[in-house]
């Protein structure tokens, strides 16, 4: 069935002969890039949206991982935070950063004779509040794995049968998601959830996320994990550094780590 799904996914790409993916560095959007290249070669290309909300070390992943695939990658500026739309943090704030995505890119792509803008968007992503898919698909965009219905499962599963070695690396959603809905987000505020959040992995620790609400910071871990964390981290030193990047209070969110936490005030799926 996977081996289908994957033939499937080839034939899409050879139909369409050149294509530009929308390409984060993320799982979902590497295995797009992945397959293209391999279908279409130099007609693939993969562009990387630079942006306060872009930690540098997912830009240098993604780099890097477009270089082992071997296809062409070119990094572009977005600017979503000069949209009030988007820095208000409405509930369909992901609507306004997709826009300003494929508004840059879909002119990009008929410039340089690319028909297509694909991106990563899985068939799972099809049941959860997703507003950027809306503004994708508004401007043509395509996406290939949820055309074919790969699942998010599914996609680390293929990532691994061909072979990448970031088959199993973590989500890591932009991270204006780390603010609730209704509070503004800014480029100061920005930078200081992704400090701690790379405090928190120069630690050891992987899956995690930094919610940020005013002056407090919410840790969250997976809940297996927060026992040992406790019991073996250094917390004054912790604290301290949080509070050197901005923070008043740092908190430790009890119920472990959920993928698209804040999202649960509006009674439906997770954004990531």
């Amino acid at each position: 069935m996977l081996a289908e799904k994957l033939e499937q996914l080839r034939s899409l790409f050879a139909e369409m002969d050149r294509a530009l993916i929308a390409y984060s560095g993320g799982i979902d959007s590497t295995l797009v890039a992945k397959v293209a290249w391999d279908v279409l070669g130099d007609r693939a290309l993969a562009v990387t949206a630079e942006s306060p909300s872009l930690l540098p070390e997912d830009l240098e992943d993604a780099r890097v991982q477009a270089a082992e695939i071997g296809i062409a990658h070119e990094v572009v500026q977005t600017h979503e935070m000069d949209n009030p739309n988007y820095t208000a943090n409405p509930v369909n704030r992901c609507y306004f950063c997709k826009s300003e995505l494929h508004d840059t890119l879909k002119p990009l792509a008929l410039e340089r004779g690319y028909p297509y803008v694909v991106d990563g968007v899985n068939a799972d992503d099809l049941q959860d509040y997703r507003p950027g898919i809306q503004a994708a698909k508004e401007r043509g965009a395509r996406s290939p794995l949820a055309e074919v219905g790969i699942t998010k499962l599914e996609v680390r599963e293929l990532s691994r049968m061909l072979g990448l070695p970031w088959w199993d690396k973590p989500a890591q959603p932009c991270l204006s998601s780390r603010f609730p809905y209704g509070e503004e987000i800014t480029i100061t505020k920005l930078q200081r959830v992704g400090r701690a959040e790379r405090y928190l992995r120069s630690l050891g620790l992987k899956t995690l996320r930094v919610r940020s609400e005013g002056d407090t910071a919410r840790i969250e871990l997976p809940a297996e994990d927060i026992k040992t964390c406790v019991a073996t981290l250094d917390l004054p030193t912790l604290v301290a550094e949080f509070q050197r990047y901005g923070f008043v209070y740092v908190t430790l969110d009890l119920e472990g780590f959920r993928s698209g936490k804040l999202n649960q005030v509006l009674g439906v799926g997770a954004l990531g």
